[in-house]
């Protein structure tokens, strides 16, 4: 057995997963040494290839139980990462303390003060009150207040730690239910002249439009009475934290596959069409060569060929995006010179990297299967658009689940591609 072979220790080859571990550090060590691991058993089953044309049995048993020992130890780092943005529940002081304190103004301090005797006892005075003075209606047409800003803050900063789309994308606040972005289709008619020569008239411009209408997304926390009366608690981090990952697990899915019926349109759910032949309101794919896998010989060109696919603007600002099941086949990729293409992070909290490029973990991407669209690489800054209506809204219900104190949370939330250009995918098809 060569060196290589015998680094591979059985004790070593399916690190142990186990409970979240104390420190993020000793979760980031752990997924290290299972990397490590895979490497010495992947080295070890290529050779067996280059010399028997095939891999042994055990080996490549051994390659699959690790790499699925690796995206165990990734997940316990997500979950201590995401542990890490989310505020432990502080004391709270006359609702104005806990963990989103900081400097108020005498108006914010007025709201919270307000919002926190509605939260907990249903007295709605306070925020009438705000409102008549604002001369504005909080409350719509199936009632409920909106939540203070800092609160609002926290719940779309926490969401973004768990929605890679939310994250990578841009995102855009309006006050209005639906953003119309003008676009000239035949870009804009630019040239060179001299400082006193005249101006050649233009051709009249070519407008076009995109819509994005913004849907309603809700969350329904309960609590019990005793919580809220529990001046220990602060509600508000209480609230943030109980719809946060609800929300982000709704928006993920809608901003991948979202049909745009009654959610945002996903990028995933346009029209891709092959590449050379792409135009403005599709997405391009390149082609595996093979139906539902990977090209037998050199399978990494797919990913050369795709990246090069975007223009170099975009390029720079590349990311790609796929699931974890995709990720584990392409973490046994080399180059011609036996590096693995797939990338570690280099800390705790921090993305892989494929090809010098991040990698951004989305479940909601396609497992491979006969023309599935299971790997994404663009600059989803430019490409993609999240639109956020002001404001979350909560409407107390203390009738409908008694004991119990339900919390009808709502946020209106839309979302499309407005760049064409800028995101790129790879389909498991012939052509």
């Amino acid at each position: 057995m060569s060196e290589q072979a015998m680094k591979a220790a059985p004790a070593k080859v399916a690190p142990e997963v186990k409970a979240v571990p104390e420190t993020m550090t000793a979760a980031f060590d752990d997924f290290m040494e299972a990397f490590e691991a895979f490497k010495d058993v992947n080295d070890q089953r290529l050779g067996e290839i280059e010399q028997k044309l095939t891999a042994d049995v055990v080996t490549r048993d051994k390659v699959d139980r690790i790499n699925r020992a690796i995206d165990d130890q990734k997940k316990l780092l997500d979950q201590l990462v995401l542990k890490k943005a989310r505020p432990q529940l502080g004391s709270f002081r006359g609702g104005m303390g806990g963990g989103m304190g900081g400097e108020l103004s005498p108006e914010a301090v007025e709201h919270k003060a307000a919002f926190d005797a509605y939260i907990r006892r249903g007295d709605e005075a306070g925020l009438r009150d705000l409102e008549a003075k604002a001369m504005s209606a909080g409350s719509g047409a199936d009632g409920g207040y909106l939540v203070p800003d800092e609160t609002d803050t926290e719940i779309g900063r926490r969401v973004s730690v768990v929605s890679p789309m939310r994250a990578l994308s841009s995102v855009r606040t309006v006050s209005t239910s639906v953003l119309k972005k003008p676009f000239n289709t035949a870009g804009l008619a630019t040239g060179w002249v001299a400082e006193t020569a005249a101006r050649p008239q233009t051709n009249a411009p070519q407008l076009a439009e995109l819509s994005f209408p913004t849907m309603e997304l809700y969350a329904m926390p309960a609590a019990t009475q005793a919580l809220l009366d529990d001046a220990a608690v602060d509600i508000e981090a209480w609230i943030a934290g109980e719809v946060d990952i609800v929300f982000a697990e709704q928006e993920g899915d809608a901003f991948i596959r979202g049909d745009g019926i009654n959610k945002p349109k996903g990028f995933l759910a346009y029209t891709a069409v092959a590449d050379d032949g792409w135009s403005w309101g599709n997405l391009g794919y390149i082609a595996t060569g093979a139906a539902g896998a990977w090209k037998s010989t050199g399978p990494s060109d797919t990913l050369v060929d795709v990246i090069y696919a975007l223009k170099a603007g975009h390029r720079q600002n590349g990311t790609f995006m796929l699931n974890r099941k995709v990720q584990a086949d392409i973490r046994k990729f080399k180059d011609a010179d036996g590096n693995y293409l797939w990338r570690p992070p280099a800390t705790a909290g921090q993305p892989a990297s494929l090809m010098g490029f991040p990698v951004a973990e989305a479940e909601e991407m396609p497992d491979v299967a006969a023309g599935s669209l299971s790997i994404a690489f663009g600059d989803f800054r430019s490409g993609y658009l999240v639109v956020d209506r002001a404001g979350v809204r909560i409407l107390r219900d203390p009738y409908s689940a008694k004991p119990y104190v339900l919390f009808y949370t709502t946020k209106r939330v839309g979302g499309g591609v407005q760049n064409f250009e800028a995101i790129k995918l790879v389909k498991f098809a012939a052509s």
